[in-house]
């Protein structure tokens, strides 16, 4: 498939078809792998908790890090086998 580039300012840009947007998950940021005679195009995947460091810390500044339920529960009412 071939395709042409586009002038953006300084930069040149290429115009992906949706239809392949679509088949390869490919959204707002993608990752750019230069090869020898090749550049490769990668979608971006979100590492799993990736952020939740950040999240916390900045709950942790405002106040908003508060245990949500008791430490203690109440375990007469728990049967333990």
């Amino acid at each position: 498939m071939l395709a042409q580039l586009v002038s953006i300012g300084n930069s040149k840009g290429i115009r992906i078809p949706a239809a392949l947007l679509r088949q390869y998950g490919l959204s707002d940021t993608v990752e750019l792998l230069p090869g020898k005679d090749e550049i490769t195009i990668r979608p971006v995947k979100a590492k799993p908790r990736e952020g939740w460091d950040q999240s916390f810390a900045a709950m942790h500044a405002t106040g908003d890090d508060a245990l949500l339920i008791d430490e203690m529960l109440d375990q007469e009412d728990w049967e333990w086998s």
